[in-house]
């Protein structure tokens, strides 16, 4: 008898917690259920889907009450679930060796009911609807019960067994729907890291075009310096040498003239005089060469001012709502249109 309480225990549904009722389909995770208490599991979790005729007629999930596994539904719904035909072969087996057993008589049978404590030898047979508590037949008769109203213990076992068995589908659909809660929170967290990373590498991409665009600057207006630099140095530079070279003919001059002097020839000295004045005369002169203008090496027109500019690299931030939608307003106008340069983003030269 033990082993038949064994299998007995194994063939009873973890919803309504009596024996399979067939048909009996099984779960993806090999769980076993009566296809009425699946089908009212499956309505609890997916309260809002269509229904027909007391089943939903579309695809869902629930939850397996034995092991919280998810189980999806295409639009067959419960009735699309494999029936578990070796369940259904092994309750009919089990019935028909219960019904034979049971055709034994009493005296061979081993029922093991509760006793009454008050009085030794009765069984508890009756319910006590006042109190809520299982008694015997002579506690209503005699004893403390006498009073209470009663009813069949039988009775108040299906319907008992028929509140325990709702109350666990409802919690299996409210544990259904917390489960889908926290999956739609963990999904919320998912999103928000990526959004998060997304926005993070466009902020660093419109930060890079800004640098880019500060570096080429940086890059024309040095350029401009730079090549205003070479060209006075290269004026200067060619200057320098004229003078140069027009400093050292003066010397040459200086030199000839004081060997002349040393001439003591007085025919001779006059004779090499006369051109000789003539080349030291031209040699005084510099109207041939040109001469620097004052400032010319100064370089302070190429001065700036960028506090407006760094005031406005300061105040940057993200765009509020309104000014998103002005943004695009804006880019919705200006299509076809040539992008027009801020006059505070020039730099006068």
């Amino acid at each position: 008898m033990n082993s038949m309480e064994n299998l007995e225990k194994q063939l009873i549904c973890p919803i309504c917690l009596e024996i399979f009722t067939k048909p009996v389909v099984i779960l993806p995770c090999q769980h076993n259920l009566c296809r009425k208490c699946a089908n009212d599991v499956f309505t609890a979790s997916n309260p809002y889907l269509p229904t027909r005729g007391g089943s939903i007629s579309s695809g869902g999930r629930f939850r397996c009450p034995s092991c919280r596994h998810e189980v999806v539904l295409d639009r067959h719904g419960v009735y699309g679930l494999q029936r578990n035909l070796l369940v259904e072969n092994i309750i009919d087996m089990f019935k028909q060796e219960t019904s034979s057993s049971s055709s034994t008589p009493a005296s061979e049978r081993k029922e093991e009911s509760p006793m009454c404590v008050v009085h030794e030898g009765e069984k508890i047979n009756i319910y006590c609807v006042t109190h809520g508590v299982p008694t015997c037949s002579m506690c209503k008769v005699f004893g403390e019960h006498k009073d209470c109203e009663v009813a069949p213990i039988s009775s108040v076992f299906q319907t008992k067994k028929s509140e325990l068995s709702d109350g666990i589908a409802m919690m299996v659909g409210n544990n259904d729907r917390m489960q889908g809660i926290v999956s739609q929170l963990e999904e919320a967290c998912r999103v928000i890291e990526e959004n998060g990373r997304r926005q993070k590498t466009l902020v660093c991409e419109k930060f890079d075009l800004l640098y880019s665009a500060l570096e080429g600057k940086k890059r024309d207006m040095s350029q401009k310096v730079t090549s205003e630099q070479d060209e006075k140095l290269t004026y200067i530079r060619g200057l320098n040498k004229k003078y140069g070279e027009h400093l050292e003919e003066s010397c040459k001059m200086v030199e000839h003239g004081i060997q002349n002097m040393e001439e003591p020839e007085m025919a001779l000295f006059l004779q090499n005089t006369k051109p000789l004045l003539k080349k030291l005369t031209d040699a005084c002169s510099t109207a041939h060469l040109d001469k620097v203008e004052r400032g010319y090496e100064n370089m302070d027109h190429f001065s700036v001012e960028f506090t407006k500019e760094g005031r406005a690299l300061k105040s940057l931030d993200f765009l509020q709502d309104d000014e998103d939608e002005d943004e695009d307003d804006e880019e919705e106008d200006g299509e076809g249109e040539a992008p027009v340069t801020s006059p505070s983003a020039s730099t006068s030269t």
